[in-house]
């Protein structure tokens, strides 16, 4: 059976079916039942209004006081110390300036008139430096007051000093707001100067002025807003390199951090599979070992197995898919002397000085001072380049004494420091606070540099304990 339309009659006798279709609009209508879709064009003109009473009708006469300039700018910053108090009121005054020219010229232009027309030109360019917005609606209201009671009608509509003080007002407020103000303020001065040179001022005898305040105010205004849009874009920049530094840090600081947990996890590895192979070779040792000795040596071999299992989960997510564990040994002490050869064939002179007894310290330990010595010597090749340095190292009891100063650079006018990233002193902290250390780093009086590290060992009877 044929579907019907809303719009036909079903035939006696028949079933009536009926399809009642949704239709997607594709424009957007407003609220209520009738009323047709609004068109590209009336939204653009709604959002234009909308824009306009942001940034000229609402709160136009809201108190925004003119702020002072930063003592640390570009020259301030270099006068002394009370001329740089008084040059923070700069703005202030340039702006007190162009209220005092405006005056002079207001006073040129009117005979008698001069009391009713030259604060008329005065205070909006006064009332820049607190209510912006609300100068530019002064300026405005008072361009046509000053053009009837001034004495030149050539100058229509804009008396000199109220051509003056549009121009600083303008100026003064575009820098002041948003570049898309700017644009406002233009658009209701040429409306206003249309409007002015219709037949309402007398500009068939005397001629108009709108052209040059026209063009005059949009060269100022252009100006202004490329400033604008050239200070975003610094302000911007200066953002984005400290985001990129910030996280340039944190990324050579995990980096640094990644490095000991991978260091970490092969010595405690290393250490771990150890305690395994002992405890389940044990019992070997031992003719008749009691069961308990057994049993004993099982759960320790248990344990260090789970641990180890444990420890290669935990800390083994550190390596990169590319990470490859290095073949050799990792370096202790005993390999100083292959280091040192070569910072000398960098051209660094450095002498080694060991003082106690020389012994077998804690793998751990051993690495550790070894990365921060080798820190050390490659941060006096990179800061103080052609200085001597001197390496120390004291066996004392209860732990392991480094010392690495070096001397100033011999001629630092001549060789420039290499820059560096900046994060070697925090490595060597790193390293330090791992293993319960202290340390200090500083400048010595002779204009060299000091690191100072101290790393506990634990007495044989404290593990014993």
């Amino acid at each position: 059976m044929e579907p019907l339309s809303l719009g036909t009659t079903a035939p006696r006798g028949a079933h009536t079916v009926l399809y009642v279709t949704e239709t997607t609009h594709t424009q957007t209508t407003p609220p209520g039942g009738g009323a047709k879709p609004r068109s590209p064009e009336y939204r653009v003109a709604v959002d234009a209004l909308r824009g306009l009473r942001q940034d000229l009708i609402h709160d136009a006469f809201a108190y925004r006081p003119l702020p002072r300039r930063r003592v640390d700018g570009r020259f301030i910053r270099r006068l002394p110390g009370r001329l740089r108090e008084y040059a923070t009121w700069t703005p202030h005054a340039l702006i007190a300036v162009a209220a005092l020219i405006t005056l002079l010229l207001s006073g040129v232009d009117t005979d008698g008139e001069v009391l009713l027309v030259a604060p008329l030109t005065v205070l909006p360019v006064l009332l820049t430096m607190i209510r912006p917005v609300g100068a530019f609606w002064l300026s405005m209201a008072a361009t046509p007051v000053t053009g009837v009671f001034g004495s030149s009608w050539g100058d229509w509509p804009w008396q000199a000093g109220s051509f003056a003080c549009h121009l600083t007002v303008l100026t003064v407020v575009a820098m002041r707001t948003r570049p898309r103000t700017a644009g406002w303020m233009w658009a209701i001065t040429a409306l206003y100067a249309l409007i002015a040179d219709s037949g309402i001022g007398p500009t068939y005898l005397y001629g108009t002025n709108s052209a040059p305040m026209l063009i005059f105010s949009a060269m100022i205004l252009l100006c202004v807003t490329v400033w604008h849009i050239r200070r975003n874009a610094e302000q911007e920049v200066t953002a984005q390199q400290t985001v990129t530094a910030h996280e340039r840090s944190r990324r050579t600081l995990l980096e640094e951090r990644t490095t000991i947990a991978r260091e970490l996890h092969d010595v405690v590895a290393h250490h771990m599979s150890v305690v395994a192979i002992q405890a389940e070779a044990a019992p070997y040792r031992v003719e008749n070992p009691p069961p308990e000795l057994e049993k004993a040596f099982a759960t320790i071999r248990e344990n260090a197995v789970a641990a180890l299992t444990e420890l290669r989960r935990v800390l083994g997510v550190v390596r990169a898919e590319d990470y490859e564990a290095p073949d050799a040994p990792q370096p202790t002490l005993a390999d100083l002397e292959g280091l040192l050869a070569n910072v000398r064939e960098a051209g660094l002179g450095v002498e080694k000085v060991v003082t106690g007894a020389v012994r077998e310290l804690p793998q751990g330990v051993e690495l550790s001072a070894y990365r921060i010595v080798q820190e050390a010597l490659s941060n006096t090749l990179r800061h103080a380049p052609g200085a001597s340095a001197r390496v120390e190292i004291g066996y004392v009891l209860g732990g392991l004494g480094l010392r690495i100063v070096n001397g100033p650079p011999p001629n630092p006018g001549l060789v420039k420091p290499s820059p560096g990233a900046g994060h070697g002193i925090t490595g060597m902290r790193e390293r330090v606070t791992m293993l319960n250390g202290e340390m200090t780093a500083g400048r010595t009086d002779d204009g060299g540099y000091e690191v100072a590290v101290f790393l506990p060992v634990a007495l044989p009877d404290e593990d014993d304990a």
